[in-house]
């Protein structure tokens, strides 16, 4: 009777643990959900503040082997000051739970900005995943665009290389890139060729 009393206290409790952990999936061309983060200098950041500029979100995790490769080959710099140049706001937006593959302090998170000569407008310290599951960002990268009005565009996969090795063999430069492709679109409001895809990396380390 006792051990059957514990296992289903344990089942409780799993059940309740993992209910916290719940990834949604906003809608295309409704309003992109709002939030509220520290980024990493401390200072609080709500995505409602941006309405008039068009948005990005880039989920990252410096240690994931395909966020280091676009970081490395410049890949991901090069998409930043393409968007940024045409006035869009670029949030790097870190979920990893504390102690888990790519959490950082906002120290570490500066610091690798500038090693990486990376041009993020904010990165955004996510350590609760909220955000995340917000916008059920499953993978690093995980990209959104979201319009002057706040309007959620594109979410997705940066590109079209796609999950697996063939990742790590292939070139950037032969690529679709959705994001640099599709910025004009999300200026003009027009409708986007591609809006939806399937986003490939590493898993977003929640608190599982």
């Amino acid at each position: 009777m006792k051990a059957l009393a514990i296992t289903a206290l344990l089942l409780i409790s799993f059940n309740a643990f993992s209910a916290e952990i719940k990834l949604h999936d906003p809608k295309l061309n409704e309003p992109a959900p709002n939030f509220v983060e520290q980024n990493s200098y401390g200072v609080y950041v709500q995505l409602s503040d941006f309405i008039g500029q068009p948005v990005i979100l880039e989920w990252t995790n410096h240690e994931c082997p395909y966020v280091a490769r676009h970081y490395s080959k410049k890949n991901m710099q090069a998409v930043q000051k393409a968007a940024q140049k045409k006035g869009f706001i670029w949030l790097s937006i870190i979920s990893s739970t504390p102690g888990d593959q790519g959490h950082v302090s906002g120290d570490q998170a500066n610091e690798l900005t500038m090693s990486r000569n990376a041009s993020p407008t904010h990165v955004l310290l996510d350590e609760s995943g909220k955000i995340g599951m917000q916008y059920g960002a499953k993978t690093t990268p995980h990209m959104f665009m979201i319009d002057a009005t706040g309007v959620l565009r594109y979410k997705g996969a940066i590109d079209d290389i796609g999950q697996g090795m063939k990742f790590f063999d292939a070139s950037f430069n032969d690529s679709v890139n959705y994001i640099s492709t599709q910025l004009d679109a999300v200026l003009k409001n027009s409708e986007l060729e591609i809006s939806n895809t399937v986003a490939y990396g590493c898993s977003v380390k929640y608190d599982y």
